[in-house]
């Protein structure tokens, strides 16, 4: 297995994320779009996440190919990000997201079958590769807050180009051995999808990530409009990293222990506690650092189950077309509709209101868990 190979990717895309969540948004506020504006372009990246994965993984179930899907994917991100350089008006940002983010979100739900192939029985080892993205986040986050306090935001498209090239280059070093074309004895997807906890899951998927979307979106300039700096909110963003990082190093003791459906129910209660005191108490540094250390629940415990399910509900071919469900319809439709909500709601309802909202749908997350994901040996 190519351990570092693997982990290289996830390093790279993983660090573009941690320049592009928590600062893009100050980037396109210093451009002087409004709340509503800078929530609708979130959304415009997220949306195209609902149709890309499953375009991208149609095609890589029916040739083999995720490697080669990967590489390209990422070479056309690249190409098409340039964009931002030539101008940067509403629509014109419009169309660039659009394009490099159909791109982009074609890659890492395919990248994830090639880990997932190359680990073969030992998925539970899942959590030691992608900690690299993790880190990658970590690093990226907290280097941009203070390079940002004294060059400006000015300087973040010019960073995020050269993330791009990076992990274009990491994809390039990754084998396609282990993607070459699947068994033609599967469960017809259809029926996958009928299966009530195979819908119970989807549906938690898009509301957990729904109830991200004033984190994701506004989180950085919530904090800087409460005198926060914006090194401290990189610290703040990489600590719950941090914490992420520490679960994965753990889960593959926690799984067998607690399994995967009562740690799902963990993440999901946690998660609403830390959208209710982001909400109620941003002027408290203590209770914030307690927010942020309590991503290991809303991201870290939640994606590590999530992935281990889906990889265990969509077998044979329909691998591909799995990991790009639960990626379109998690981070591409709860967040393009969580990113457009809280947009909408950020100047009108306020802010604490938002994330009470957000603090509901992870409520109503837990609740479908709790009805219709029921024990069994493989939960």
């Amino acid at each position: 297995m190519p351990y570092w190979r693997l982990s290289g990717f996830y390093l790279f895309y993983f660090a573009l994320i941690g320049a592009l969540i928590p600062y893009w948004s100050l980037y396109l506020k210093d451009l002087g779009f409004s709340a509503q504006d800078i929530g609708i372009l979130m959304a415009v990246m997220l949306v195209t996440k609902i149709v890309s994965p499953n375009v991208w993984g149609w095609i890589a179930d029916h040739t083999g190919k995720r490697m080669l899907i990967v590489r390209v994917g990422c070479l056309l991100a690249a190409v098409s990000f340039a964009g931002v350089f030539l101008g940067d008006d509403y629509w014109w940002l419009v169309l660039v997201m659009l394009v490099f983010s159909f791109f982009w979100n074609a890659t890492l739900p395919q990248f994830e079958v090639t880990t997932f192939n190359y680990l073969g029985k030992q998925s539970h080892r899942y959590s030691s590769i992608r900690l690299w993205g993790s880190v990658g986040f970590i690093v990226t986050v907290i280097v941009l807050g203070p390079v940002l306090d004294l060059q400006g935001v000015a300087i973040l498209p010019v960073i995020l180009m050269m993330l791009f090239v990076g992990m274009w280059l990491s994809s390039l070093l990754v084998p396609e051995k282990t993607s070459q074309h699947l068994s033609l004895t599967h469960e017809p997807l259809l029926k996958v999808l009928r299966r009530p906890e195979v819908l119970a899951l989807l549906v938690v998927c898009f509301l957990l990530q729904a109830s991200h979307g004033p984190y994701y979106t506004f989180y950085t300039i919530y904090m800087e409009d409460h005198g926060y700096s914006r090194s401290l909110i990189g610290q703040l963003w990489a600590l719950g990293v941090v914490a992420e990082v520490g679960v994965f190093l753990l889960m593959h003791r926690w799984v067998p222990r607690f399994g995967l459906r009562n740690l799902l129910l963990a993440s999901l209660g946690l998660t609403a506690l830390r959208w209710m005191l982001i909400g109620q108490f941003p002027e408290l540094i203590a209770v914030m650092v307690f927010a942020q250390v309590l991503h290991a629940a809303s991201f870290g415990i939640y994606h590590a189950v999530a992935i281990q399910l889906v990889h265990r509900y969509f077998t044979g071919r329909n691998q591909g077309r799995g990991q790009a469900l639960y990626s379109s319809i998690s981070f591409g439709a709860g967040g393009a509709v969580g990113s457009f909500v809280s947009g909408l709601g950020w100047d009108t309802i306020g802010p604490a209101n938002v994330y009470w909202v957000a603090a509901s749908l992870a409520l109503l997350a837990f609740f479908v868990t709790a009805v219709w994901i029921r024990p069994a040996r493989e939960v």
